[in-house]
């Protein structure tokens, strides 16, 4: 396999490094810009005179221009950030710098792209230095439901776990958002309700943001722990999170993919990453060179081991890792292939007749002991050892471990020097002697001792560095996994010491067998899922089938037709039922659960039974619903649901019904068409002990009705009421025909797109 070019690592690092210089470069010049402006207005000078007086002020005062600016800046809005007064000049000086670095970060997030760049930004550009350790900031959507825009500093699974926060919950999240002023727990929030956090004695903050003088959103700040927030450290807070409010209508992050399997990889010392297939089914080549598989989370040490890369997540493999790329998909592609691990012991695999590198020659980043575990949906989890053959010999061997115990060999003197760290691994005390290398095979289990000699020859017949992982069996019993890192130290050609360092992964490997536990249980839910998924869904087309043969009920003809929704939905929460009553009028209902998958199907069949079994009591629709939503309140899941309810009464001819913040009926008659006004009702599953109003009208042979859910008619980029028009001019150029043919050319007609599951029933007077 033909490798790509070590220059392209090489390239990809420079991009990287310009494109994190252009950001900086923005969020400094717009504070020029800021500051240029403030002198335009007040000393009436034209953008080229501010840019030059701006100039010549930085260099009487001896400031940076950056720095000038921000005081100007500072001045013109008021007090600095974080500003206490303080006797003399002296006392001035930190507050003046700590103001300046507010004003930088705050520039900072206004010039952020999306709201997670944002919170970044927040916590390097300023927060960090007040020991702050992670950032949340939250948007206000139109429900008043609390909506994850951005986090900075939090782990996955923490912030997958907060990323709706319903008004329901009442806590102190909510509260603030509706005071709309800041809330601070210097010992966290105790009595006052559950905040994000590893800690719940740890210090937060809360502050609103407002954009145009509204509440848009909140921030969020944590500390490690209990701290007094004083009113310096409040003002700070306050006012670098201030501009956030302007990221708060951004796009919300990404779900953190899997939170379990990040939590765990979260906790390896090793690198770690998820990738994931972004593939558009059948445009191979729209996806572009390496842009199919994507990094979607990688752990602190990956990170460590990537280096200084903003915002590695989210990028294409072939960006992080140009070097190995070809190789790292392919166990990718097999993994995801056959659903089993794949291994590599290196990448990129040296050619069979590769020859050592030179002495000094730059090498390309690799990749050792690569594991590659499928987690189903073209997704993957991939575990490595960083192996950075560059620089010194003690350089490259304290590069390929953390947590290290350093040993030395002079192999001309005959001596073997271990740092005191060393000991403990091998189960010996530090007055005894230390063991040299080739003399630890004794110490080893007698399958690892091979191993160990390979390392040997590698360092004495080849002069190459390299490392293994042993099981270490000590005196006093027990093992260890230890992982042995080694160069040559040569003096000219001749091999003169040996040095590197042991690293007790024994931790490391308890956590790995239980990431592999993990993809187990995972593949075990997922398969359990599969079927569960497959039940529900027949159980759902069976009592919602597609195009049923309904009874004929006394005075209507009635057809019903069902479109799941699609195929990444599954199951759907849309159901109708047609029954006649036996006080001779005749119950039509339709309805929509909120949301899909299986709890939605099952919330479903709950109610659609619930109001089946009530409509026998002979109470009226509005009775009836709110039956249903006291039914609502209490189904498992806490559900919301739209509906309609109608009883048709052959004697008469008339319609009584009452909806639930479902689509309006409409009426057919005479060739024209109109929506029927009802009751304005709340959700089912809103409110506890809501009233539902109910609507009469009469109908006339020939009248037909139309009931169906929102599916039936919404659309992308569409309001309802433009949709609800087109439904209506759709029916009125309709042909007379019988409800089941009705029915067929409206499903062939009108369609809405949004992928959801649709219901229609057609009532025809006779």
């Amino acid at each position: 396999m033909v490798q790509p070019e070590s220059g392209l690592s090489s390239a990809v690092a420079d991009l990287t490094a310009e494109v994190a210089a252009l950001h900086a470069d923005r969020a400094r010049r717009s504070l020029l810009d800021l500051a240029c402006g403030v002198l335009m207005a007040q000393l009436s000078l034209s953008p080229a005179e501010a840019t030059d007086h701006l100039l010549r002020l930085a260099v009487s005062t001896g400031l940076s221009a950056t720095d000038l600016a921000a005081d100007i800046v500072n001045a013109a809005g008021g007090p600095e950030a974080g500003r206490e007064p303080g006797p003399g000049a002296a006392a001035e000086a930190v507050p003046a710098a700590e103001a300046r670095r507010a004003r930088r970060g705050t520039t900072a997030v206004l010039t952020s792209d999306t709201a997670t760049a944002a919170a970044s930004a927040l916590l390097e550009g300023g927060l960090r230095r007040l020991g702050v350790e992670s950032v949340y900031l939250w948007r206000r959507t139109e429900t008043d439901c609390l909506e994850l825009a951005g986090q900075s500093g939090a782990t996955p699974m923490e912030a997958a776990h907060w990323r709706w926060v319903p008004p329901e919950t009442a806590g102190p999240l909510h509260r603030a958002l509706a005071v709309g002023l800041p809330a601070w727990f210097p010992e966290g929030p105790g009595a006052e309700g559950r905040l994000p956090g590893p800690r719940a004695e740890a210090a937060r903050g809360l502050v609103p943001l407002h954009r145009g003088g509204q509440n848009v959103g909140l921030a969020l700040v944590i500390w490690p722990s209990a701290r007094d927030l004083g009113a310096g450290v409040r003002a700070t807070v306050a006012a670098l999170c201030g501009p956030a409010g302007a990221q708060a209508k951004g796009q919300p992050p990404p779900v953190a993919p899997a939170p379990r399997l990040t939590a765990v990889l979260a906790d390896l010392v090793l690198p770690a990453m998820l990738v994931s297939v972004a593939l558009p089914a059948g445009d191979r080549e729209a996806a572009g060179f390496g842009r199919a598989h994507r990094v979607d989370y990688l752990n602190p040490a990956a990170v460590r081991a990537l280096g200084p890369l903003p915002a590695p997540a989210g990028r294409p493999v072939a960006q992080l890792f140009p070097d190995v790329y070809e190789e790292l998909v392919g166990l990718l592609a097999r993994a995801n292939a056959t659903d089993a691990p794949q291994y590599a012991p290196v990448l990129p695999a040296a050619p069979a007749n590769a020859r050592p590198p030179k002495a000094g020659a730059a090498a390309e980043h690799t990749m050792a002991e690569v594991r590659v575990l499928p987690l189903g949906g073209g997704r993957a989890a991939v575990m490595w050892h960083a192996d950075d053959r560059r620089g010194p010999p003690v350089t490259r061997a304290l590069a390929r471990l953390d947590q290290l115990a350093v040993f030395e060999e002079d192999l001309v003197a005959g001596t073997t020097v271990w740092s005191a760290q060393a000991y403990p691994v091998f189960g010996l005390h530090p007055e005894d002697a230390a063991v040299p290398l080739r003399s630890l095979g004794a110490r080893l289990h007698p399958e690892d001792r091979e191993r160990l000699e390979g390392l040997l020859g590698s360092l004495t017949d080849r002069h190459e560095g390299g490392q293994v992982l042993v099981r270490v069996v000590r005196p006093g019993g027990g093992m260890r996994r230890v992982r042995v890192a080694a160069e040559p130290v040569l003096t000219g050609s001749m091999l003169t010491g040996i040095t590197g360092v042991f690293q007790d992964v024994s931790a490391q490997h308890h956590t790995e067998v239980a990431l592999t536990a993990t993809y187990d249980q995972l593949s075990a839910a997922r398969t359990e899922a599969e079927l569960r998924d497959h039940l529900v869904l027949g159980l759902q087309h069976a009592i919602v089938p597609e195009a049923p043969a309904l009874e004929t009920p006394p005075g209507l003809r009635v057809a019903a037709r069902y479109r799941p929704a699609a195929a990444e939905y599954r199951v759907g929460g849309d159901w109708y039922d047609v029954q006649s009553l036996p006080d001779g009028k005749v119950l039509v209902t339709v309805g929509d659960i909120a949301g899909h998958g299986i709890g939605s199907a099952t919330a479903m069949i709950a109610l659609r039974g619930a109001l089946h079994g009530l409509a026998f009591t002979g109470n009226s629709p509005g009775r009836l619903m709110e039956w249903l939503n006291e039914v609502t309140l209490r189904t498992p899941g806490q559900p919301t649901a739209t509906a309609v309810c109608a009883l048709f009464d052959p004697a008469d001819r008339s319609l009584a019904w009452s909806g639930a913040g479902h689509p309006p009926v409409l009426l057919l008659r005479g060739g024209r068409a109109r929506f029927m006004e009802d009751a304005s009702n709340v959700l089912l599953g809103a409110l506890p002990g809501a009233g539902y109003g109910e609507t009469y009208t009469g109908l006339r042979s020939g009248d037909t009705l139309l009931l169906y859910t929102d599916g039936f008619v919404e659309r992308r980029h569409v309001g309802l009421d433009e949709s609800l028009e087109a439904l209506r001019r759709a029916v009125e150029r309709l042909p007379p025909g019988p409800a089941e043919e009705l029915a067929d050319r409206l499903m062939a007609a009108v369609l809405g797109d949004t992928d959801d599951d649709t219901s229609l029933v057609v009532v025809q007077v006779t």
